[in-house]
This record gives C-alpha cells, structure tokens and sequence, in this order.
C-alpha cells in the first residue's frame, strides 16, 4: 500500500509540475522518468504532440559507455547524449520537467550531463 500512495504522490507532483511547463518547438520539455533499474528521457513538442527525441540508459551504445558503473554515472552519460542528439538538430534551449521526482541523484546527474553537453535551461 506504501507503495502505491508514493506512486500517486509522485504523479500528483508531477500534474502539479505540468501545469507549469510547457514545451515548444523552438525550446521542447525534456521529461525524466526513472525506473529501478533505467532512466529514460524525453525532448516534446507539447503544441504538436511529438516527441524529438528519446534517450536511455537500457540500450546496448549507452550501457557500454557506462559499463561498471554507477546509476548516477550512466545518468550523467544519458544526459550528455541527449545533449549531442539535440544540438546536432539545432536544439539548443529547453525547459526542465523532472517528472515530480525530488531534483536530486539520478535526476540532477542528467540535468548536469544536459548542460555540460551544451543546453542551456
């Protein structure tokens, strides 16, 4: 049962969240979402509906990058290769959605990849 109000707290801080933040195509919303083991992230078009582009942690050219390694380094990898694939399509400012997850660890690693590779928010 602990569970499932966590789950619906995070969901509700997220609305929360949303409510705010709006994605465009000139500045798209980079969304977060992080499982126990992956970290997925998004960059969306909220007036069209689309996503750019999508990067995790789970696929074989990012877990070789952070082979032995901890959750927090592979974000931190994710990020910066959400930053190359944004920049390489003109994409250089976006808004931040942390998906109502505490801005902290995985979370923060991605954010702080995202501007090391170059975006600006």
């Amino acid at each position: 049962m602990a569970e499932v109000k966590k789950q619906l707290q995070r969901e509700k801080r997220h609305r929360r969240v949303r409510a705010k933040i709006n994605g465009t195509s000139e500045c798209p919303r980079l969304c977060v979402f992080r499982s126990n083991k992956y970290i997925y992230v998004q960059l969306i078009d909220d007036q069209k509906g689309i996503t750019l582009l999508s990067v995790t942690d789970n696929k074989p050219k990012t877990k070789s990058k952070t082979k032995e390694s901890s959750n927090i380094n592979s974000a931190l990898e994710v990020g910066k290769i959400l930053a190359k694939k944004a920049i390489e399509k003109k994409i250089k400012k976006i808004v931040f959605d942390r998906g109502g997850y505490k801005y902290h660890g995985r979370v923060k690693a991605i954010a702080e990849g995202a501007r090391q590779g170059g975006l600006k928010f």
